[in-house]
């Protein structure tokens, strides 16, 4: 069994082919896509979050929206760049978000991906201390958001407070018991797979991963995330650990499904670079007929370690048609690979 959820990256344009002309449009599509998502069975509505780009941003009044309009799926974010986030500020905004909600935020955290703008965490007033890269000033603030998260007072109250106090020193409010235990970190390396295991954070691993081996995508990603499940095991810690997997896969089942997804244009792996020196590989996608879908999913060797899929779903062709994508391989898919 596994569970199914979607991966919405939250896209605008104002182009008149997209359902999602404004960022207005994004949000109120993102609700009422995971109130149909759980409607449909669904597991998870999981979101991107993206500065300076036309696409969702900060993620937490979305969250708490949907956590207000629904009742049993799991919310997400895949994933925050903790490069922009101030982790007190933060743990507040997650907090209260996951109170409305009654305990379903499953949050994905990462050091973040290449850019719309150079440097842009600069502009929201961060840099790394000296000696440091920007992804070491992102695991150093998700080290801190999850210290705050585990509840503990930190903060001398004032001897002369506006409001009583309970005594000893000050946590942050709201604070969510359990949260920290739902903290989820995207690596793209094995390395930061290892990491994530040691400090007691699930794995997300998307479409996307740092060649280390000229491997298929499928495979690394699977040695990282037995790689992962090692270092958990090693650590001692008392939670099971989750693994998610984000992949693109169209069940073609009408003729809209054919038309926007039948040419196959995506059936390999792709190198490229994300950075100067960075070799990352691209996983493929999936789309086909439902019986040869299940053929093909088979032999994802990534697919099969993971406990959570994340699909990745073409948002800007509105709530009806994503609905129907989920639907397709709740319905004409999962079944036939055990995992409903």
């Amino acid at each position: 069994m596994k569970k199914i959820g979607f991966l919405s990256f939250g896209h605008w344009s104002p182009s008149s082919q997209s359902q999602t002309r404004s960022a207005g449009d994004t949000l109120l599509q993102s609700i009422e896509l995971a109130v149909a998502a759980e409607e449909l069975g669904a597991d998870g509505a999981y979101f991107r979050v993206h500065h300076f780009a036309r696409q969702l941003a900060s993620p937490f009044p979305l969250l708490a929206a949907i956590g207000a309009r629904t009742s049993r799926i799991e919310i997400g974010t895949a994933v925050i760049d903790m490069r922009y986030e101030n982790p007190l500020y933060m743990a507040e905004d997650a907090g209260a978000a996951d109170l409305i909600s009654g305990g379903r935020l499953q949050l994905g955290i990462s050091r973040g991906s290449p850019e719309q703008v150079i440097d842009g965490w600069r502009h929201f007033g961060y840099q790394p201390a000296e000696g440091q890269s920007d992804a070491d000033m992102a695991r150093r603030h998700a080290e801190v958001f999850l210290d705050v998260l585990r509840g503990e007072g930190f903060a001398r109250p004032n001897p002369r407070p506006m409001f009583p106090n309970p005594p000893g020193l000050l946590r942050l409010e709201p604070h969510s018991e359990g949260l920290r235990e739902r903290i989820w970190w995207g690596a793209a390396s094995d390395a930061t797979a290892v990491w994530a295991a040691q400090v007691g954070m699930h794995l997300q691993s998307s479409t996307l991963k740092t060649d280390e081996s000229g491997e298929p995508f499928h495979i690394q990603q699977a040695k990282q995330i037995r790689g992962y499940r090692q270092a958990w095991k090693e650590a001692g810690h008392q939670h099971e650990p989750r693994v998610s997997v984000s992949r693109s896969i169209f069940a073609l089942v009408d003729d809209r499904d054919r038309a926007y997804f039948g040419r196959d244009g995506q059936a390999s792996d792709s190198i490229g670079y994300i950075d100067d020196s960075t070799r990352a590989i691209f996983g493929r996608g999936y789309a086909a007929e439902p019986d040869r879908l299940i053929e093909e999913l088979k032999k994802d060797e990534a697919i099969a370690e993971a406990d959570t899929l994340l699909l990745t779903v073409p948002n800007q062709l509105g709530v009806d048609y994503n609905a129907h994508v989920i639907e397709a391989i709740l319905k004409h898919v999962a079944p036939g690979l055990g995992w409903r």
